[in-house]
């Protein structure tokens, strides 16, 4: 799409240039949408609120957290998490250990019944995606796996460079 002078698209908005970070960016924001969150959840018979199927997901992918890492990781507030975290305890799905770090501090991480429950939430995750890759072949999906896996190591090695010298900074750097 063409872009106006000042590097805004013709309808008056703004975008990447990148046209892979406009399309991850478009997958991002559907599926960590709230609406199609919920819709998916309603319609699969789920019996979790969008905020307790990722707080599952993280527990699930993470192991036991802080209270204060679960809020930064899904950027809410103490408060949000102590509702969310009561919620699963109600269910049986959480337990609370202390910090073998810190004795004042305590961990939050799933029983058995919340693994059970946390698997299940992968299990729709790899349903959804398996609905995504209907219609390619072993080798596409392998290919693309490969790429992506490779794209996210290098994410997370890029990330670090961010965390250590900010963002405009990597622009202005000499080429190594």
């Amino acid at each position: 799409m063409a872009t106006a002078e000042d590097g805004r698209d013709p309808d008056g908005s703004t975008s990447y240039r990148s046209d892979l970070l406009t399309d991850l960016s478009r997958l991002i924001y559907l599926w960590e949408s709230p609406r199609f969150q919920s819709e998916v959840l309603t319609r699969s018979g789920e019996p979790l609120d969008q905020s307790s199927h990722q707080l599952l997901r993280l527990l699930g992918f993470s192991g036991p957290l802080r209270p204060s890492q679960i809020a930064e990781s899904l950027k809410t507030g103490a408060s949000n998490v102590s509702k969310m975290l009561h919620r699963l305890e109600a269910n049986g799905w959480l337990e609370r250990t202390p910090d073998p770090t810190d004795a004042r501090a305590t961990l939050v991480g799933l029983t058995a019944a919340g693994l059970e429950a946390a698997q299940h939430v992968f299990d729709l995750g790899d349903d959804m995606i398996a609905l995504v890759l209907d219609g390619w072949s072993k080798r596409e999906v392998e290919h693309y796996t490969r790429l992506t896996r490779r794209f996210v190591d290098d994410a997370y090695v890029a990330a670090e460079a961010m965390r250590a010298r900010g963002l405009s900074r990597m622009w202005s750097a000499p080429p190594s």
